[in-house]
């Protein structure tokens, strides 16, 4: 197993495994764990963050200007499409987000 740590999250690997497990250890994550959802991954029974609480996370991350121009730009792809894929999230988006899917 390969276990690499991060300022705010511990990321854990396995070869041969698809498998990738992010824990984020910032206290403003915290309430993130109960609301987490069980669900099957990969064949693995687990719990994982509520869909809103993703999108709260690329939202921090996104708005974070310490980031990289291309993590940030990665963040934003992955917001548009979180919103797109559960339509409901477009009214948690800031609005400069939701006006680049009209």
């Amino acid at each position: 197993m390969q276990v690499r740590r991060y300022a705010h999250s511990v990321n854990f690997s396995m070869a041969g495994s698809d498998l990738r497990i992010q824990i984020r250890t910032a206290p403003r994550y915290q309430g993130f764990v109960s609301r987490a959802i069980e669900r099957d991954v990969l064949g693995y029974r687990m719990r994982v963050a509520a869909v809103e609480d993703v999108l709260q996370g690329k939202l921090w991350a996104y708005a974070d200007e310490r980031r990289r121009p291309s993590k940030r730009q990665k963040d934003l792809a992955e917001i548009l499409r979180l919103a797109e894929a559960v339509p409901s999230l477009k009214d948690r988006l800031p609005e400069q987000i939701r006006a680049l899917m009209a």
